[in-house]
């Protein structure tokens, strides 16, 4: 019989805001709010006090300034919050290969192959902890499970500086007391939809059959609720150097109905997307979109092209998709990019008619890459771009 597998999720605690508290010892302890607070603003991220004020991420700069008057608002570093990645990158390297980033303060690793050289999980867990602590003088939440879901609700649930441990075969029952707010995917309109049937927390789920949560909330809705109440997640950790893609996504607070707004967040993640493509060597032969609806429902649209590692080549193809697709009626949850069908940089790009040569769009590209790795992410961007680009997404000026 197969031993279970050992995944952790390991996410840093406010990091952006606890960076700029690092640097700057006199606003330890105090309000700190990462982003701006003028009326077209939102926040990044904010201290664990700014937090007991209401503020959270992705809030309008102007709320987090009513909720909290005496906050204290901060202009993102990306340069310093991307080197501070690298380092604690590094740290989760020296424990396994197995290694998945979601954005620069939170990853998935696979350590069942590792846990003969330094020990179980949770061993694992806690010497991250404290090395990622040396080398940064900040603190990482650690959750301890078989699959990413479990450790990523596991990872949460004692902020900051936690480490909780979901040993195999207790999955159900760690998830069972816990609300359904926990299961990925549900905002507000649907918890209050699943409350509405009496479903409050994830256990309520749980005594429902497949078939009977298909039935209530419709196939995509139920299935969705019934794998990951039952933590039921068998996807692998997919580590960069053994991708067959590289995609981005994003789920929205609210779901998004202006067309610019999508345009824009679709610009931003084919930018993103091409970044990590050309950091990879990598050209890709597919672009793949992914749409999700309020109701779960799901469009996965691709289209083939010519090797590519061209941002705004990824861009125009995703958006083609997304006009064909998109009925605009209806809100979206949920936008992704996937550069997929991965061939090396010696596979041959396609000239353009009326365009650049491709040895010139590569070089353009890789002196827009060098200027970002000196001075930030936001600090080049394409003409079309509405807004900052930062490895969490869009950033409204």
């Amino acid at each position: 019989m197969t031993a279970p597998r050992t995944i952790l999720h390991a996410d840093m605690d406010a990091f952006y805001a606890a960076i700029e508290q690092r640097d700057h010892p006199q606003w330890r302890g105090k309000p700190v709010i990462v982003g701006g607070s003028g009326p077209r603003q939102v926040v990044s991220t904010c201290s664990y006090e700014a937090r007991r004020f209401g503020v959270h991420s992705a809030m309008p700069g102007v709320r987090a300034k009513q909720l909290c008057p005496h906050g204290i608002f901060v202009a993102p570093r990306m340069d310093v919050y991307a080197a501070v990645s690298a380092q604690v990158r590094e740290v989760f390297d020296r424990f396994t290969d197995a290694v998945e980033p979601l954005s620069l303060d939170e990853a998935f690793l696979d350590v069942t192959g590792s846990r003969a050289l330094f020990g179980d999980g949770p061993a694992i867990g806690a010497r991250i902890k404290a090395e990622v602590k040396a080398a940064t003088q900040l603190t990482v939440s650690v959750g301890v499970a078989t699959s990413k879901y479990v450790a990523k609700v596991a990872s949460d649930l004692r902020k900051p500086d936690g480490l909780v441990v979901v040993p195999p075969g207790t999955e159900r029952m760690f998830l069972a007391p816990l609300s359904v707010a926990k299961l990925w995917g549900v905002g507000p309109v649907t918890q209050q939809q699943l409350e509405r049937a009496g479903l409050r927390t994830i256990a309520d789920v749980q005594e429902h059959s497949e078939a009977q949560l298909h039935a209530a909330f419709g196939r995509n809705l139920g299935a969705h609720l019934f794998v990951l109440a039952n933590g039921l997640d068998p996807r692998e950790v997919e580590s960069e150097r053994a991708a067959k893609s590289i995609g981005h996504e994003m789920t929205f607070v609210d779901d998004l109905h202006d067309a610019d707004a999508v345009r824009s967040i679709l610009l931003q993640l084919a930018e993103m997307v091409g970044r990590r493509l050309r950091q990879a060597a990598q050209r890709s032969t597919v672009v793949r979109l992914k749409l999700r609806y309020g109701d779960f429902t799901t469009l996965v649209r691709q289209q083939k092209v010519a090797p590519t590692a061209d941002d705004l080549e990824i861009y125009r193809t995703a958006g083609g998709l997304l006009d064909a697709a998109w009925e605009r009626a209806r809100g979206v949850r949920l936008l992704g990019v996937t550069a997929a069908q991965l061939v090396g940089t010696a596979a041959p790009a396609q000239a353009s008619l009326f365009g650049p040569s491709p040895q010139k769009r590569d070089r353009l590209l890789k002196a827009m890459d060098a200027i970002r790795d000196r001075h930030g992410e936001d600090s080049v961007r394409h003409g079309g771009e509405r807004r900052k680009t930062t490895p969490f997404g869009p950033d409204v000026e």
